[in-house]
């Protein structure tokens, strides 16, 4: 029976239960210290003072750490601007300038509170308005100096750490001729990860080389992170995966790990471990990018869009990470769902003297798609036109184009999605209801699956069970422990449960980009099948020899080797790996997938480094909200997802990411504020930092649209992230219907209501 479609448990539900799962944060060694790391209390200024003699005098203590016991070298993924302690300058409030290892937490925090620290305060750029302005303070007065190494091409100047422009057709034409002009500017916020687990890691120095344990989501990106805060080549570093309490991309860049491994070193090899506390995770996480959005669009006499032009301004906060990817991701998404003739796009990725920020479920598309489709809303309002009607009247269709190039060939998924809708909450019905202070958002996107190739190895073990070894991380979403388990034992005739998963490990595991863009069942799933077809041949050749028949002749049902039609029991796959084993060899197979290329224009911008829109998938989302005009309190009381995903390999897997990313959504929208004063996070706990509640939360109405991919693995494509880039966009519209009165801002907060309710009143 084909386990392709079912909904399969997953394969560590059993060990997350019981407690009996390694987190990173409970691994341990003997003879362990612990760490921690002295911070800059403030956002910029020149260190004056940075006297460690009387911490390293501190009972219990064995190592300190400040930038003279590390080379004095740059590191970064996409641009080296990155150093691993402040040297000479902070850049933002939270940047690590000395590191403690003792013999007990106390002892170590201790030893910060001897280190004298004095800072001249320096003028902060501390919001994008004052970034942007001209004669604002540069963040990096060497920022000519920095380079890529990954020798990308990008422009960059003074605060602008990466920036991107296109122009396609003859945007002032356009808008010199327009029967209306329609104008709005999108503020969006910051937003915390909030996974359960902070961020920990131990780091070890021994023979010569760093070894690191930690949960991440891109181990990888690790090593090379150490390697290059330390000099080292990578082989020199060893990164060791644990399970990982969520992620939600901020995981993906470095975390304590060199930090770890450097103290390590200067305490004679004695392991070290750092785990953030609640309030270090908040501020250091490398949240999602705050951004400020303007857009306009030009319309002739019939109503139609002719022109656009948009700047977008994220928030990369005192250094880069992989934020320079960022505003390619901007340009994909500048038209949204819809046919905007010429266009006119700015995508700049700015400088603060704030935490560094970084991925988050959806990067750039939360705050792109509010702003398009909320301004979608606007115009049709404008025009006195219904929302949905205006939305089919401009979306996209097959063979139409992104600002790229890029072809959608399957771009009438598109309208196929909002007939589902129709058939789930009816426009006129839904939209028709008069209650005061309830109304409906509707908002159509089309959204990427992460197409970086992958890498997997699988071997066929002597009780017929398989180990399957791969450089990706399953950080709690299911894909390896549902998804890929699954994919293998379609492949092997075997139960998901015989499927064992190896956690990664730099040393031993091919390379791979980790858990990201919702690229792991469509791409290390397509690398897992291929790597199980190559050991299926192998079992069926030995096992022809042992059942004296062809290869082709024969089937892999329940773990079990037999001729096909043959209700005998024929030779188990436990038989055929002893068998191997002391004839030809184990039975091992290593499998690559990668999709093919995606033609685009590759001179619709410059500085364009994410190129395009590998496998698109298309989503429809309607949110019905109650406003309470006392309180400011919104409440969602109807929440429907339209999705294309593909073909599903676990619904009950697809459901819980659906459910999930609606959830992140909704508390981004209403719940989650994450700000800055002074270029200070002023919410550092969970406490003040207020995540969504369960009583908070609708029944999330889930509509799966299966339209298989060509290729892929049984046609899967990615499903994690689009579930959440439409929440802000549907909730704000809902809002907006009904209050009388847009909010172009994320998140909505009872007082952003009660202050447009007054304004709607005037």
């Amino acid at each position: 029976m084909s386990v392709i479609g079912s909904s399969s448990i997953r394969t560590d539900s059993n060990a997350r239960i019981r407690g009996e799962e390694c987190y990173a944060i409970d691994y341990c060694e003997p003879g362990m210290l612990h760490g921690a790391i002295l911070r800059s209390p403030v956002a910029a200024g020149s260190i004056t003072r940075l006297d460690v003699a009387a911490a390293r005098r501190m009972p219990g203590v064995r190592a300190v750490a400040t930038a003279s016991d590390a080379p004095e070298v740059l590191a970064g993924w996409v641009l080296l601007d990155t150093p691993l302690f402040a040297r000479g300058q902070v850049r933002y409030a939270g940047e690590p300038v000395a590191a403690v290892a003792a013999d007990t937490i106390e002892q170590a925090r201790a030893a910060l509170d001897a280190i004298v620290l004095e800072i001249a305060v320096t003028p902060a750029v501390v919001d994008l308005r004052t970034a942007r302005s001209s004669g604002s303070p540069l963040v990096h007065p060497d920022w000519r100096t920095y380079l890529s190494p990954a020798g990308l091409d990008f422009q960059r100047d003074g605060n602008i750490a990466s920036q991107l422009l296109s122009v396609q057709g003859d945007v002032d034409g356009a808008f010199a001729g327009a029967s209306l002009v329609v104008a709005d500017e999108f503020e969006s916020g910051r937003q915390y990860q909030g996974y359960l687990e902070p961020k920990s890691a131990v780091g070890i120095w021994r023979d010569g080389r760093y070894q690191v344990h930690t949960g991440h989501q891109y181990p990888f990106n690790v090593r090379d992170r150490i390697a290059q805060f330390l000099q080292v080549s990578p082989s020199s570093v060893r990164v060791i995966c644990h399970a990982a309490g969520g992620g939600f991309g901020g995981r993906l860049d470095y975390g304590l790990e060199p930090y770890a491994v450097l103290l390590s070193r200067l305490a004679q090899g004695r392991p070290v471990k750092i785990v953030n506390s609640r309030t270090e995770d908040i501020e250091t996480s490398g949240s999602r990018d705050n951004s400020l959005i303007t857009i306009r669009s030009a319309l002739d006499a019939a109503g139609n869009i002719v022109a656009r032009e948009l700047l977008v301004d994220l928030d990369n906060g005192a250094y880069t990470g992989e934020m320079a990817l960022m505003p390619s991701v901007s340009l994909l998404i500048a038209a949204g769902a819809y046919r905007v003739g010429a266009a006119r796009v700015t995508c700049r990725l700015l400088y603060t003297n704030t935490p560094p920020t970084g991925a988050f479920r959806g990067v750039s598309g939360v705050a792109m798609y509010t702003a398009v489709e909320r301004h979608m809303d606007h115009i049709a309002s404008e025009l006195g036109e219904d929302r949905r009607g205006f939305r089919l009247r401009h979306l996209f269709r097959s063979g139409d184009a992104l600002l790229n190039g890029q072809v959608l060939d399957d771009a009438d998924i598109l309208r196929a999605g909002f007939e589902a809708m129709e058939k789930t909450a009816p426009w006129a019905a839904v939209s028709g209801r008069t209650k005061p202070y309830r109304g409906i958002g509707i908002a159509a996107a089309v959204w990427i699956t992460n197409a970086t190739p992958a890498s997997v190895t699988i071997k066929l073990n002597e009780d017929g069970t398989v180990g399957v070894l791969t450089g990706a991380s399953d950080i709690g979403t299911g894909a390896f422990t549902m998804g890929v388990t699954q994919i293998v034992a379609e492949v092997l005739g075997i139960r998901p449960e015989d499927v064992r998963l190896s956690q990664p490990d730099t040393d031993v595991a091919s390379y791979d980009i980790g858990s990201q863009g919702s690229r792991t069942t469509r791409m290390v799933g397509g690398a897992a099948q291929n790597a199980a077809l190559e050991v299926r041949s192998r079992i069926l050749h030995t096992a022809g020899q042992l059942l004296q028949a062809q290869p082709e002749e024969l089937e892999l049902v329940g773990g079990r080797v037999r001729k096909a039609g043959d209700t005998g029991p024929g030779i188990a796959l436990s038989d055929v790996a002893l068998a191997n084993t002391w004839g030809d060899g184990p039975i091992i197979g290593t499998g690559r997938y990668a999709d093919k290329p995606v033609a685009y224009n590759p001179e619709c911008a410059k500085g364009l480094v994410f190129s395009t829109f590998p496998t698109p998938t298309y989503h429809v989302h309607l949110a019905e909200v109650e406003v309470d005009p006392v309180t400011g309190n919104v409440r969602v009381v109807r929440y429907v997802v339209v999705q294309e995903v593909g073909r599903m390999i676990n619904p009950a897997g697809v459901v819980g990411q659906i459910q999930g990313g609606v959830s992140q959504g909704i508390g981004f929208t209403l719940y989650e504020s994450l700000r800055l004063e002074q270029g200070q996070v002023v919410e550092k706990t969970l406490e003040a930092y207020r995540l969504p509640l369960a009583l908070d939360l609708p029944d999330v109405e889930i509509v799966i649209m299966e339209h298989p991919s060509a290729d892929g693995p049984h046609g899967a494509k990615g499903v994690a992230e689009p579930p959440i880039v439409l929440v802000p966009a549907v909730i704000g519209n809902a809002i907006a219907d009904a209050i009388g009165k847009a909010i172009n801002k994320t998140p909505i907060t009872p007082e952003d209501v009660l202050a447009a309710l007054r304004e709607a009143q005037a």
